[in-house]
């Protein structure tokens, strides 16, 4: 008999969140099966008095913010094998500190779909308001979103609510630690079916957490702009950069940000071109027309 896949959790926080913390914890223990250990990683917080091993609790402290995908990164780390290659686990669900895990055998579904498809590579879950049960369009990761209920297979995945098999990190490395917020998840999701993995919507995985603006972050419109730009020259192949950087611009300016924003935004653009966006892999052609026959074309 085979045994089940064993599962792990990475939490990042600013530990601004105390109370949301607490019970996102209390429910991964209450999950069905085998216990998920955890991983909590303090972003220049200490984490005094949380960890707790006989709760499969551990902490890591950071003496500085190193942003979501850099936090995320030492979490991975975490439950790397010491002194060998490869990980603790065979699956990793990362989860934001203010959200809740809905249901007993979020866990368990996890086991059942990477078990029973050893090319399903990360999972997303589906993201609802706690108080209105409202799923926003923005949180389903594909362009047909009208239907949050509809699972699907898809080309992305949202970065607060997932599961991602360590082997897809063995295999294409971690996530881009220097793109700090916004994107990251596109970038690991590219790498991911460009090696061959499929990307799954689960409309039954639920984190439940509030629902709002991404702009509420400072940082926002700087960041998703420049990180567009790494993004592409990062994983595309070079005729398709172009294209797909102007087809964000356009959108962009359609959608008429402030002034204050667009400042911000084509502040961030500049930088994208300016900057070291870290090694370039473009993605196969072949990768390219599977990514279009998803129903997203890399230029989107």
């Amino acid at each position: 008999m085979t045994a089940p896949l064993r599962l792990g959790a990475v939490i990042i926080t600013m530990g601004n969140r105390p109370d949301e913390l607490k019970a996102l914890l209390d429910s991964v223990a209450r999950q069905v099966g085998a216990p998920v250990e955890v991983v909590v990683v303090g972003q220049g917080v200490r984490l005094t008095g949380l960890a707790d091993p006989a709760a499969g609790v551990r902490t890591v402290e950071l003496p500085e913010n190193l942003g979501i995908p850099g936090g995320r990164n030492v979490g991975i780390e975490a439950f790397r094998t010491p002194g060998a290659d490869g990980f603790d686990v065979d699956v990793l669900l990362f989860l934001d500190d203010d959200g809740l895990l809905e249901r007993t055998d979020t866990a368990e579904l996890c086991r059942q779909a990477f078990a029973e498809d050893p090319e399903l590579g990360i999972v997303s879950f589906r993201i609802a308001d706690p108080q209105t049960g409202e799923t926003q369009r923005r949180h389903v990761p594909r362009l047909r979103a009208s239907d949050p209920m509809r699972s699907s297979r898809v080309t992305t995945f949202l970065g607060g609510a997932n599961a991602v098999r360590t082997k897809v990190f063995e295999q294409v490395g971690d996530l881009p630690g220097q793109f700090f917020y916004a994107h990251e998840e596109t970038d690991l999701a590219w790498r991911a079916l460009d090696a061959g993995w499929l990307i799954d919507y689960r409309a039954d995985m639920v984190l439940l957490h509030p629902a709002t603006a991404p702009s509420r972050h400072a940082v926002y419109h700087r960041m998703v702009a420049r990180n567009r730009v790494w993004l592409a020259r990062r994983n595309l192949p070079a005729p398709l950069v172009p294209v797909y950087v102007g087809v964000w611009l356009v959108l962009t300016l359609l959608r008429k940000p402030s002034g204050p924003a667009l400042k911000a935004w084509f502040g961030g653009f500049k930088e994208g071109w300016t900057t070291s966006c870290g090694p370039r892999r473009p993605m196969k052609w072949r990768t390219v027309w599977r990514l279009t026959r998803l129903g997203r074309p890399p230029v989107i």
